[in-house]
Parts: C-alpha cells; structure tokens; sequence
C-alpha cells in the first residue's frame, strides 16, 4: 500500500504541470499573448482595408447618381461616350500621353 504522503505528492506534481499548461496556452496560446501583437496588426490592416474600400464605393455611389437615366449629368456622360466610342467633335483635337510620360512644362 502507498503512504498518504505519495499520493498528495503526486496530486500536488499533477496539477502543478495542468497549471503551467494552462499558462502555457495563456501566453503561447492562438489566443494568448503572443498572438495579441498579430491580431492588433491583422486589424489595423483590415481597418485601412475597409476605408480604402468605402472610398471606392462612395465614388461609385456617385457615378451611378451621375448616370441616373432619369436625370445623368452630361458632362459625365459626353466623357463616356467619347472614352469608350472615341466619338468626337469636328473642330476637337486628341492628344493621348503614355501613362509613363509625363507632360513637359516650360517655365
């Protein structure tokens, strides 16, 4: 028979090694500390994210109300037209630059 000093030791050694276990998990854990610094930077990013984001979709929002056939703006819908069927006026001179090139100015 075990002494009664065995098993309390034992009991004791047992839930020692649960507690640095579970202090294990606390700071090395997918939720511990250490992901803390991770999860904030993870945010941040989604946060700049979502603001980029709802910027494009305000711009949208706006050329949709622009385009509204009830009621378009015709300056918005001149330009379309004439980007997308390269539709102009008689008396109307294009100049296309390169996306490279920059305009030369003089001072």
């Amino acid at each position: 028979m075990r002494r009664a000093g065995t098993d309390s030791r034992l009991k004791r050694l047992v839930a020692l090694a649960a507690l640095l276990l579970l202090a294990g998990f606390a700071v090395a854990g997918p939720t511990g500390l250490l992901a803390w610094s991770e999860n904030a930077a993870a945010l941040e990013a989604r946060q700049a994210e979502i603001a980029k984001l709802t910027h494009e979709r305000d711009g949208l929002r706006n050329r949709v109300k622009l385009l509204d056939p009830e009621a378009a703006d015709p300056d918005l819908a001149s330009q379309l037209v004439r980007e997308h069927l390269g539709v102009m006026r008689e008396d109307e001179v294009v100049i296309t630059l390169d996306e490279d090139e920059k305009p030369v100015t003089t001072p």
